[in-house]
């Protein structure tokens, strides 16, 4: 499970998820040097680290290394959010907690990322406490993707 990016680590990261190529420690450090001075040897241990640590990989060319991205940054916020649930002691009470944190915005975001997870389940229609309301997940109907239960309502033991 990944741990949490430190302040330098995310903002190298950053770089590589936006640029979405390899890259230099001299690419980078030249980006980061308009926000703050910051020494070339600073970024190489960085990105070493990031390397070290499976969150990019790299390839020799030259003299110099090329940086990659080994995930996306949508799949490290994914992955420290599930670690973070995981540890709780109560699971349901911190995605409650989580689901009263988040704005209109990402509370439709969420919406969307269900649908599309779960394509079967019924549409809820927003009301007047739709900020509020909390999202219940039902079972997929029978006859979706990948199930293999009979949809004429045959049973296993009745044969049909």
């Amino acid at each position: 499970m990944p741990r949490q990016l430190g302040d330098l680590e995310d903002a190298v990261m950053t770089r590589v998820w936006q640029w979405n190529r390899p890259v230099t420690v001299r690419e980078v450090l030249e980006d980061l040097q308009q926000e703050r001075s910051i020494a070339y040897t600073t970024v190489m241990t960085v990105m070493d680290n990031l390397h070290q640590k499976g969150w990019v990989r790299r390839e020799v060319d030259g003299r110099a290394y090329r940086y990659t991205a080994v995930s996306t940054r949508a799949a490290y916020s994914a992955a420290l959010m599930n670690e973070a649930w995981s540890q709780s002691d109560n699971p349901a009470a911190a995605l409650v907690a989580f689901f009263g944190m988040m704005s209109a915005e990402q509370r439709e975001a969420l919406q969307d990322a269900v649908r599309m997870v779960s394509p079967n389940l019924p549409e809820t229609t927003p009301g007047p406490t739709a900020e509020t309301t909390p999202v219940t997940l039902a079972e997929p109907t029978s006859g979706a993707a990948g199930d293999d239960s009979p949809t004429d309502g045959a049973t296993p033991e009745s044969g049909r």
